[in-house]
């Protein structure tokens, strides 16, 4: 078999274009692990909150609960989010293989239906891992907007207008 430098800088090449899809997968994992400490920094703030001694009013109590549960929803659509982005970079690892070893080897053409399929489902797992963090985002901001519950005759005052 006679490869020539050509032939294999055409293989590069190829095998190169996925790469970049890399750099984005390296990104979104990078804003998922940022989102994931943040719940558990909150998490354990809340386990805290409701392990310590000190009696928190009933109102106060079942919302700590409450957004408890609901930052752990959170910090599973990270997990899942960072298990398809991960997916999503190992597929378009193989496909940068497949090109490679399939153009340097100038190998049968039915052999270029694995680059298609394994292009394809990183996609499909980098666009599931996308639709995630949007969830996640979603869901974040909706619980972030409660009203702390106070206690009847708590009056809280209002110094941002300052003269």
């Amino acid at each position: 078999m006679n490869i020539s430098n050509s032939d294999i800088t055409s293989s590069i090449h190829l095998a190169l274009a996925p790469v970049f899809l890399l750099t984005a997968v390296a990104a979104l994992i990078t804003a998922i692990n940022t989102r994931i400490a943040r719940a558990v920094d909150r998490m354990r703030y809340l386990h805290n909150e409701l392990n310590n001694d000190s009696k928190h009013p009933i109102p106060l109590r079942q919302h700590y609960l409450k957004e408890f549960e609901e930052t752990r929803t959170r910090g599973r659509m990270c997990v899942a989010a960072t298990f398809f982005d991960v997916l999503s970079g190992v597929l378009i690892s193989i496909t940068v293989l497949e090109l490679f070893f399939f153009d340097a080897a100038t190998v049968n053409q039915k052999l270029s239906v694995y680059v298609f399929i394994t292009f394809v489902a990183a996609i499909v797992c980098f666009m599931t891992a996308l639709i995630i963090v949007l969830t996640e985002v979603m869901f974040s901001y909706s619980s972030a907007i409660w009203n702390l519950p106070f206690e009847t005759g708590d009056v809280i005052e209002d110094t941002s207008r300052e003269n």
